[in-house]
């Protein structure tokens, strides 16, 4: 589908230059439709009737199936909830944590992620190890960094797969296998430096595999995924970014082998099993039993809908090369500016780029002026800097918009 034509089905791309998908996509005038089309068929149906309960049980399938879909991945792996943080501490105080575990932390998490890791910590006086992932930005291993964090009593790693901040793309499935095997560094030959035996001693995990939970909060609607390759243990996403889909909808991903290992934590009619007398007979099979109680389920259909539609323009791979290369574009334009200073070195790998002023103006002050100017962006508290989000959807006319407001205001001493 044309560029253009698609962006009108948008109403929130018609007045504005739009590099906010991170925080929140627009939702699309057809997603908007079939929300309010399903909260009038609850109520003509009856909002508490057989009717109805049989039509929100069809939805939360047929959801679950298309999020399934996405991420490569059977549906009852999926659970439906609200938001990237209820997927994640789901996964973090599901587990049985004991006195002297060690939960691994990167160094470049989610506010929200640090809370939740610090109260576990008080509640049940767990080690947390936090590693320097943000160091590795524009050289060095993210894998060996996390290797070499890793403890024998290392219970869990919690990292985010694209990071919130930066816009650095994680390479996934060589952290799940450090975390689940171990990890030895390539042999070194003498003559390159290595030892008489050809190599260094590595780390590597031989008394329990390490879990690995995943914010998938900046992945879910850019990468291709597919979480069984992986070898991840706990996804956790939501819809209203990337995926341009309504706020209040979201999911947790649990493998096969997780599972049994993840109790639930909290507890509602949707995730257990009773029988004819209500006699609770216990969790259900799948990472349904994950799931709550009465949710707004109009959003389901909302969801699907904007998911479809971003399948009208292209496939993830055409979206995701799309994405790369205009991400590309304003990394370049950027660069061209004295007084910008992009954090990467190099073309992002995603559609988050990062960059910060160095002629003193407060990063607050530009993001500002620029919504005066109609150019949506915001600011990162850590590292201090301005980050501009690229989609699919977003056109070269509105990066040249942005980057000479940027140049313009850069301007002001």
């Amino acid at each position: 589908m044309n560029k253009d034509n698609h962006r009108q089905q948008f109403p929130a791309l018609a007045n504005k230059a739009y590099f906010n998908y991170g925080g929140q996509g627009p939702l699309p005038e057809p997603a908007l439709e079939a929300i309010y089309g399903a909260y009038k068929r609850v109520q003509l149906g009856g909002p508490f009737s057989g009717e109805v309960g049989a039509w929100v049980v069809q939805e939360a399938m047929l959801t679950r199936r298309a999020i399934a879909s996405e991420l490569a991945v059977p549906a009852e792996t999926i659970a439906l909830t609200e938001d990237v943080t209820v997927g994640c501490n789901i996964a973090l105080w599901g587990i049985d944590w004991q006195a002297g575990d060690r939960l691994l932390l990167s160094d470049c998490e989610h506010p929200g992620i640090v809370a939740s890791v610090m109260e576990l910590q008080r509640r049940f006086n767990i080690e947390v190890d936090v590693c320097p992932l943000a160091a590795t930005l524009n050289e060095g291993s993210p894998v060996q960094v996390i290797a070499d964090s890793l403890q024998p009593n290392t219970r869990l790693l919690v990292i985010s797969h694209i990071l919130w901040n930066t816009g650095q793309v994680l390479p996934l499935a060589e952290i799940v296998k450090v975390c689940h095997e171990g990890y030895e560094p390539p042999l070194t030959p003498p003559w390159q430096g290595g030892g008489q035996e050809g190599g260094e001693e590595g780390f590597s995990v031989h008394n329990r595999k390490v879990r690995v939970l995943v914010d998938a909060a900046q992945s879910v609607g850019v990468l291709p995924l597919n979480l069984i390759e992986s070898g991840v243990d706990f996804y956790a996403f939501t819809g209203h970014k990337w995926w341009c889909g309504p706020e209040g909808l979201g999911g947790l991903y649990v493998s096969a082998a997780a599972l049994a290992d993840l109790r639930p934590v909290f507890i509602g009619w949707r995730g257990i099993v009773t029988d004819s007398s209500a006699k609770v007979l216990g969790p259900k099979a799948g990472s349904q039993r994950y799931e709550i109680a009465t949710s707004a389920y109009p959003l389901y259909s909302g969801l699907r809908s904007a998911i479809a539609l971003q399948h009208e323009w292209g496939t993830i791979h055409q979206r995701y090369t799309e994405i790369c290369r205009l991400s590309k574009y304003l990394w370049e334009r950027l660069s061209e500016i004295p007084d910008v200073q992009c954090l990467r070195k190099c073309p992002p790998e995603a559609g988050l780029v990062s960059f910060r002023l160095i002629n003193g103006i407060p990063h607050k002050q530009l993001v500002d002026l620029l919504e005066k100017q109609g150019i949506m962006v915001r600011t990162i508290l850590s590292p201090d800097c301005v980050r501009a989000c690229v989609h699919y959807l977003t056109t070269e006319a509105e990066i040249n918009k942005l980057v000479e407001g940027v140049l313009t205001l850069s301007k002001r001493r």
